[in-house]
């Protein structure tokens, strides 16, 4: 036999070994040929049969030959897993990025009458207008009643700021029964509507997001940077996905309208309860779309809490689910409508402290003309307004507190402060 043939590791051959079907004998046959004391004899010229310098080159042969074969397996199924991980990774942004949906109509009817639009004052700092649709299109949606010719009014309306240096986070609601000025928009059909002086949440039933968007440029001066719109089922799916809030109530709710039931006590809310729960109002308190607000500032706020305090966002099996439910309830503009957008804000985000991520309402009073509508209360408004263009600090304070010092009469703060609370308060604190 040539002594360069090679086995299939290519690994060189014993020289003058057997042929043929004999080249790879049994364990039990290679036991029995170095057995016995004719073991020795066997053994071919120049070859020792015991413990010599053939067998060590022998073993040494054998132990580089098992080395490089599971080098190559080792790196065979590294090379794998890496491509399996990667292939995986893709496919989920790929599935995440396709789950959102874009709102092409509103940059048409904003770029039509970007002419007067309010500029942005500060760079960095951005605005994005969070809006709750009661959409009764969709799936699940239409337990929740009808629409009226289709129709559909935002529920709940945040203006989030995000200051310029991603220290601080204001949350303000806007009243749905706020009076304003909504300017002529462009409707679905085509048509437009006539300027009036209507409640705000007119405005999204008359153009949507666009229509809504102008709305609150005119009465802020605030520049609206991106729109975000949500349904009940997304706010439901997003609740589910951080495995609830926890919340704390000094009395029991039963309210039929809301489909909500719940005793007294701390406990936790899922879905179905949690989209009740912030859309309550009847049977909880005076009945007021204040209070509402306020419960929904404060279940807001449990919910910055837990995503912040458990880990979500830098945990990939506890992250992707709230993702997933994020990207498939959202409809947003073209600056936010892939997962790098939504990814790059959240990331922005992690890092604000709990106490700077604040919730308030647009100062306002009962409406002159009707007392069950709201305008807005003056000079608070505008100096509001005026913080939040510039990017200045707004600070927050209880209720109680705001009207203790005003019924005191006590001197004003150097930075004025406002009604509101902060998401480290949580609901059960």
């Amino acid at each position: 036999m040539d002594a360069h043939v090679t086995d299939k590791a290519g690994t060189p051959a014993e020289p003058d070994g057997p042929t043929g079907d004999e080249a790879e004998p049994s364990d039990a046959a290679a036991t029995d040929a170095d057995s016995g004391p004719d073991a020795a004899a066997g053994a071919p010229e120049g070859v020792d049969g015991g413990s010599g310098s053939g067998d060590e080159a022998a073993d040494a042969d054998s132990g580089s030959n098992h080395k490089r074969h599971w080098l190559r397996w080792t790196a065979l199924g590294t090379s794998v897993v890496v491509l399996a991980a990667a292939g995986a990774g893709w496919w989920l942004y790929r599935k995440l990025d396709g789950n959102i949906t874009t709102d092409t109509s509103a940059a048409a009817e904003l770029e039509a009458y970007e002419k007067e639009r309010p500029s942005a004052l500060v760079t960095g700092a951005q605005n994005i207008l969070l809006l709750g649709s009661d959409t009764r299109e969709g799936e699940g949606n239409d337990r929740y009643g009808k629409d009226a010719n289709g129709s559909q009014r935002s529920d709940t309306t945040i203006l989030l700021h995000i200051a310029g240096d991603r220290q601080s986070v204001t949350a303000m609601s806007i009243p749905r029964d706020l009076m304003v000025t909504i300017p002529g928009c462009g409707e679905p059909d085509g048509k437009r509507t006539r300027e009036q002086t209507a409640q705000f949440n007119w405005a999204f039933q008359f153009g949507g997001a666009a229509c809504t968007i102008r709305t609150v440029e005119r009465f802020t001066g605030i520049r609206v940077d991106h729109h975000m719109v949500i349904d009940f089922r997304g706010f439901k799916d997003m609740v589910d996905a951080v495995d609830g809030v926890e919340v704390c109530l000094t009395e029991p709710i039963d309210d039929k309208a809301a489909r909500l039931k719940l005793p007294a006590g701390r406990q936790t809310l899922r879905g179905e309860q949690a989209l009740g729960f912030v859309r309550a109002r009847k049977t909880l308190g005076n009945g007021s779309d204040t209070e509402r607000m306020e419960r929904q500032q404060q279940f807001l706020g449990a919910l910055v809490k837990k995503v912040q305090s458990n880990g979500v966002l830098l945990n990939p099996t506890r992250l992707y689910p709230v993702l997933d439910a994020a990207t498939k309830s959202v409809t947003t503009d073209a600056g936010l409508d892939s997962l790098k957008d939504l990814y790059d804000l959240t990331r922005a985000l992690r890092n604000v402290p709990a106490e700077k991520v604040q919730f308030l309402t647009v100062p306002r009073k009962p409406y002159h003309l009707d007392p069950n509508r709201d305008e807005l209360m003056e000079p608070e408004a505008s100096e509001l307004f005026e913080r939040l263009r510039e990017d200045a600090e707004v600070a927050v304070v209880p209720k109680e507190k705001t009207d203790r010092e005003a019924g005191d009469g006590a001197s004003p703060a150097p930075t004025p402060t406002f009604s509101g609370i902060n998401a480290a308060e949580g609901m059960c604190e």
